[in-house]
């Protein structure tokens, strides 16, 4: 297991035991299934946006909401579960938002118009938050630097089956029904998850290692976490990289539907592979890449990519290579999904390995930042109906460009070879993180 190594600067932190800190299989399918929330709650839902549009008699901005009441609600409900995480423990705030999201996603399915339709979606968000933001903290509970990292990698392998088969579910949901049977179905999902969470995975946080304090030494340590330059860099990194994905998941249905003539099964078989693209990247980044490479330039690739591929997507949402079929634009997309796979985990890893207290708070600032980013963005891809790919396309692409400008500036340390600052630069937020493990990725 990972062992920490400690300067002369920091005193000892203790840590869980390492017989303790061994994951078994079990509870990294669980974990991975909490990871998965988000995706579930997103992507079955997307082949059926279209026909909630239809039903409520909503304009398709209107119904767009539905998914950015949801992204807010998983942002908000982060910065609260996070830190209620840091001081009574895993597992009683992570119950406590599972039978929430079950309540709410049952009063999805039965909504008589949009706007309570929309109301309902921002509670199940608020509440699915446990799920993304405790699974987050559960792994620095018990990994280091490097470790941690190829960690993220093992959990996007099994949360990225959930947006592989989710949409695929909801097509063929929508075959027997309607859109309100993936709400029936996510009821389902959540009630097993909430059973397997109360009878099977452990606290990880001991009692000693608890935060005792209230809402002012919460706001604090949020405090210091964002001092750390680095650690809001890579935050923001994060964010906009979300931003990036977030306007693939809202855009894409009409794109591929609305203007490519794609039928709801075909968008989910497309939808599904480019989940792959994204989950195959991610094991390449978490098996060969992490420990060879420096985890802050495999990032910045990842990002250039996705610049590149958002830019050829633009240019063919104006006709600048002339009329171009779906077969293309799903090429593209699958391309800059894929890119996904390097960039989001050796985010969110970077950002960890800077913290060595408050892992709950560190991942819901993590998340919460991520999610409000990405809610603000879904948005503005309706801008201009449902007629054109262009504001798809440029919402990609200024996030990207925004994202790697952040990694550019603010995650840059000075030092003789330039560079920015590796998993193994030292202290930040907390007192430094992972420093044995995470000097690996500097070589």
């Amino acid at each position: 297991m990972p062992q920490t190594s400690q300067s002369s600067q920091s005193p000892p932190i203790p840590r869980t035991p390492p017989a303790a800190r061994r994951i078994s299989l079990l509870v990294t399918l669980i974990l991975g299934s909490l990871t998965a929330t988000p995706p579930l709650a997103m992507d079955m839902y997307l082949p059926a946006l279209p026909e909630v549009t239809r039903s409520l008699g909503a304009p398709a901005a209107t119904v767009q909401l539905t998914l950015t009441a949801c992204l807010a609600g998983m942002a908000l409900g982060q910065i609260v579960v996070g830190p209620m995480s840091d001081k009574w423990g895993r597992r009683r705030p992570l119950l406590a938002g599972l039978a929430v999201y079950v309540v709410a996603t049952a009063l999805c399915a039965v909504a008589p118009n949009v706007e309570l339709l929309v109301a309902f979606r921002l509670v199940q968000g608020l509440a699915g938050a446990a799920g993304i933001v405790i699974s987050r903290a559960v792994v620095r509970d018990l990994y280091d630097g490097v470790a941690m990292a190829r960690f993220f990698s093992t959990l996007m392998l099994i949360s990225g089956v959930a947006p592989v088969v989710a949409p695929l579910i909801g097509g063929q949901i929508l075959r027997v029904t309607d859109w309100r049977g993936v709400f029936v179905v996510l009821v389902v999902v959540g009630v097993v998850l909430g059973v397997v969470v109360w009878a099977r995975l452990p606290e990880t946080l001991p009692v000693e290692e608890r935060h005792a304090g209230g809402v002012g030494d919460t706001l604090r340590a949020m405090r210091g976490l964002l001092a750390d330059r680095a650690f809001t860099g890579y935050m923001l990194v994060g964010g906009f990289a979300f931003a990036s994905l977030f306007a693939y998941v809202a855009a894409s249905p009409f794109v591929m539907q609305e203007i490519y003539g794609a039928s709801a099964q075909t968008f989910s078989l497309l939808f599904g592979l480019n989940s792959i693209g994204l989950v195959v990247v991610g094991q390449i980044n978490g098996k060969i890449l992490v420990g060879r490479a420096r985890l802050d330039r495999v990032l910045g690739l990842g990002l250039v990519i996705v610049i590149a591929a958002a830019t050829v997507l633009l240019l063919m949402s104006l006709d600048v290579f002339g009329e171009v079929g779906l077969g293309p634009v799903a090429a593209v997309l699958f391309v800059l999904m894929s890119a996904m796979g390097i960039s989001l985990p050796n985010t969110q890893a970077l950002a960890l390995m800077r913290v060595k207290t408050s892992a709950g708070s560190a991942s819901a600032l993590l998340g919460t930042s991520s999610f409000l980013i990405g809610a603000v963005a879904s948005p503005l891809v309706g801008i201009a109906g449902e007629d054109t790919a262009v504001p798809m396309a440029v919402v990609q692409l200024v996030a990207a460009v925004v994202a790697l400008g952040f990694l550019v500036t603010l995650c840059r340390r000075p030092s003789a070879g330039g560079g920015l600052a590796g998993p193994g630069a030292g202290g930040g937020a907390g007192g430094g993180a992972g420093e044995s493990e995470g000097k690996g990725a500097d070589n």
